[in-house]
């Protein structure tokens, strides 16, 4: 018997079947397998406990008792009862040594992950910045998260729509056009567009705040835009291709690309659906003047309206954003949708969420999983939100090129002797890797302190500490006269010491680490085990001379250091990040 990619999902499998055996499947028995606590093994099984004590039956022996049904497994585990119940599972050194063998790339990494997402199809809308405006700090954790997101997805078996579902319609572009029509520097337009067009949305803005007479001439400006005059639709499309361009350069930088960016404006023509389809199943009704959803029956929205469209008879976000789910649900066909999307649109997510489920089921529509994945912010040293001295908003683009540039002293103050082109490339890589890197290795629904010092550090759980072990693999290979595309790893055998052993059992918890962060959209499990995994190649090189004149000892302590660098990379791939260096 082969053991397969992700051995707690088989030995789950394994337990189910003895349960149903010894007649404990239909009283509900649940194995709860778990990653151990290394003293007790790899594996633990707790779910003895927890039914004996429901039954008033003995937990012990219950656990004996399904122990004595194991016997299949012991070709690959060392397998012992432990305190009232516990039944622990070990891996055996012949064993970690064929799942290693067999799971000897990223592409046969993949080909064995598995999660319950495999064969449907996900859109992921992330990102989602408004035209017009320079993409900020604020922009940054959609971007990243939702990035990662679709990988883990995309590797996990899911067909994955990447969606930018950018801000490019709406009542703040009367007065941009306003403003572009009366204050446009043609200079300025030419040296840096989007820059000229933030300038223009602020004096629109402030001209309309101040002066009624202005305000009534951007609204008249927003109508002509909103039913189809030819100049103020050509200005619109400027505005917007030249935005679009200007995100391009900061997503190429992050390794972000996408499926289909259908912004707002797209979904214009769509809302009036929205409203019949609304007001004729009962849900929608007139309220003030407006068009609303009410939602009784829940504890924080008895009282809150959903408001579809405005009194004036404008759509909104929630019109806008209900059309996006139909129409994700009839042309795409989703089986879900993750909305990477920061945790203070909550309860707009949660009333559009149940809108929806209401919606489809009264029209006879099938509901796709509606997830919102929500963040926290990120801080500043002071615990607000990090902003610039000045109090506005740090560009992401100034935020990137300072992190190559302090991965630049960072890697020459290690290596001066390198060629500075050499030194500027790792610092492209090591400093945008570090930004990605410090978000995505916290909590995504936590906030975070923006700190440069930690983040740009061959210490802790940074990009770089893990880029270095990349780096320091492949000098083991290079120094060595080998390729890593071709190890030398025949003849391997089984590993020994301690620090194999460890590294080993830490290589094979990578399958548990991918099914975590995808069954919870949390990119950070995958983060702590590729930095576990880090640390425990760390005290294995330092213990074990790899490059010995024994070839079995050789072959094996090359294939440890081969397999932990197709984790490493496969890992921070999935993360987003390059790991495109040969030394640092």
């Amino acid at each position: 018997m082969s053991l397969p990619f992700n051995v707690a999902n088989h030995l789950d499998t394994v337990l189910r079947a003895v349960a149903t055996k010894l007649g404990l499947a239909d009283r509900g028995f649940q194995p709860e397998v778990r990653v151990a606590d290394p003293a007790n093994g790899d594996y633990q099984a707790n779910g003895a406990l927890a039914f004996a004590k429901r039954e008033k039956l003995n937990p012990r022996a219950l656990g004996q008792q399904i122990v004595d049904q194991l016997g299949g497994l012991q070709e690959h585990f060392d397998i012992s009862l432990a305190g009232p119940g516990f039944i622990n599972f070990r891996l055996r050194p012949a064993t970690l040594l064929a799942w290693l063998q067999t799971y000897d790339s990223e592409e046969h990494l993949q080909a064995g992950a598995a999660s319950a997402r495999r064969g449907q199809t996900w859109i992921v809308d992330y990102s989602a910045p408004n035209t017009a405006k320079q993409m900020h700090v604020g922009h940054l954790r959609s971007a990243v998260i939702g990035e990662a997101i679709c990988r883990l997805l995309a590797f996990s078996g899911a067909k994955v729509i990447r969606d930018n579902h950018i801000g490019d319609w709406g009542t703040q572009f009367g007065k941009l056009i306003w403003a572009c029509k009366r204050h446009l520097d043609a200079t300025a337009l030419a040296g840096d567009p989007l820059e000229e067009f933030e300038r223009l949305y602020k004096l629109g803005t402030k001209a309309a705040e101040a002066d009624p007479a202005v305000l009534a001439e951007a609204q008249h400006e927003l109508v002509k835009l909103q039913t189809g005059d030819a100049e103020n639709l050509a200005i619109w499309k400027k505005i917007n291709d030249v935005s679009l361009a200007a995100f391009q350069v900061i997503y190429g930088q992050l390794g972000i690309r996408f499926d289909v960016s259908l912004g707002e404006s797209f979904y214009n023509d769509k809302v009036a659906r929205i409203y019949r389809e609304l007001t004729e199943c009962g849900l929608a009704q007139e309220s003030q003047g407006a068009l609303v959803v009410f939602h009784p029956e829940h504890p924080r929205f008895k009282t809150q309206p959903f408001i579809i469209r405005k009194k004036d008879g404008a759509a909104n976000y929630a019109s806008s954003d209900l059309a996006t789910v139909l129409y994700r649900a009839e042309h795409f066909k989703v089986d879900g949708a993750a909305y990477v999307i920061d945790f203070r649109q909550s309860d707009h997510m949660d009333q559009l969420f149940l809108t929806t489920r209401k919606w489809f089921e009264k029209t006879g529509r099938k509901l796709p999983q509606l997830e919102h994945v929500d963040f926290g912010t990120v801080l500043g040293g002071d615990g607000k939100p990090l902003k610039t001295r000045n109090g506005e908003n740090i560009r992401l683009k100034d935020l990137l090129a300072e992190a190559r540039e302090r991965a630049f002293a960072l890697v020459s103050g290690k290596n001066p002797d390198f060629p500075e082109a050499e030194r500027r490339a790792i610092a492209d890589v090591v400093g945008v890797a570090s930004v990605q890197y410090a978000d995505l290795s916290q909590n995504r629904s936590s906030d975070y302190v923006f700190a440069w010092d930690k983040m740009i550090s061959l210490e802790g759980n940074t990009a770089a500490y893990l880029l270095y072990a990349v780096a320091r693999i492949r000098s083991i290979f290079r120094k060595a006269g080998l390729d890593t595309g071709q190890p030398p790893v025949a003849g391997a055998t089984a590993p020994e010491s301690p620090q194999e052993l460890a590294l080993a059992r830490k290589l094979g918890k990578f399958s548990d680490a991918v099914q975590l962060a995808t069954g919870t959209l949390r990119p950070h499990f995958l983060g702590l085990h590729l930095y576990e995994l880090a640390g425990a190649f760390s005290t294995f090189y330092a213990a074990d001379k790899v490059i010995v004149d024994d070839p079995a000892v050789r072959a094996r302590r090359l294939l440890l250091c081969h397999r932990t660098l197709v984790e490493l990379e496969a890992g921070l791939h999935l993360l987003g990040l390059r790991t495109d260096l040969e030394r640092m």
